[in-house]
């Protein structure tokens, strides 16, 4: 289980995240909602231990992100992918994506680059595997990072708007990848603005406001009457209207 309990972040005076409760047991897909600036970025990036808390606590598989003697081993259990691709761009797409699993988890290199392109054509990029990534497309340059976190066989899947940087054709073809993971019992924390597309994989739907947590209940209930008898969810669905939810 990865396990969020009272966490409080602030920068300087402005409190980000406020008292934050979170659980995503392996097999769920949980997706977490609400306006820009909400704190939903800074979640992700305290559970993978980028960013220190002042208060509260995360373990994953009961390992304190907290504590340095213990944030490697939670880190083992869990990967990210962020908005900006951040790919080594010295490197091939396979060599990208067999880099950590070599250098981290210390496996035979022969091993992890054959896993590697398994990946790669997985997601439809076999061909690239020897590309750069100044050779690949943005929505390309993103399916090698979602590899790459998949290459680490993380227990969860951390992913931070990873569409954002993306036009329209492109978010489509990570959104795909994203939707088969799901299918096939990946468990991922998913940090996005695709409404509808959130709607169509979680299983829970989280929802910040101003760095607290104010709804998280299954999907269906979430887009039903008992998520509109929140007022602030009310009001972020009602922008939503035109959007084929």
């Amino acid at each position: 289980m990865l396990s969020v309990n009272g966490l409080c972040k602030s920068f300087g005076t402005h409190k980000v995240l406020d008292g934050v409760n979170l659980t995503l047991n392996p097999g769920e897909v949980v997706s977490v909602l609400g306006a820009s600036g909400s704190g939903k970025s800074t979640l992700i990036r305290c559970i993978n231990g980028l960013e220190t808390f002042e208060a509260g606590s995360i373990t994953v598989d009961g390992f304190d992100v907290a504590k340095p003697k213990e944030l490697a081993e939670a880190r083992r259990r869990s990967a990210t992918v962020f908005q900006q691709f951040n790919l080594y761009p010295h490197m091939t797409a396979v060599e990208n994506i067999a880099l950590a699993p070599v250098e981290v988890l210390k496996r035979p290199k022969a091993e992890v680059i054959a896993e590697a392109r398994a990946l790669l054509d997985r997601v439809g990029l076999a061909h690239r595997a020897d590309a750069y990534p100044a050779q690949l497309s943005g929505g390309q340059r993103q399916r090698v990072g979602i590899c790459r976190a998949l290459a680490m066989q993380p227990r969860y899947l951390l992913l931070d708007e990873v569409t954002s940087a993306l036009d329209p054709e492109m978010t489509a073809e990570v959104l795909d990848i994203l939707k088969v993971l799901a299918t096939t019992g990946t468990t991922m924390l998913f940090v996005t603005h695709e409404i509808a597309f959130a709607r169509s994989i979680s299983h829970r739907i989280v929802f910040l406001e101003k760095g607290e947590l104010i709804a998280d209940m299954p999907t269906a209930d979430f887009f039903s009457d008992r998520g509109r008898s929140l007022p602030r969810v009310a009001r972020f669905l009602s922008k939503l209207q035109g959007e084929a939810l």
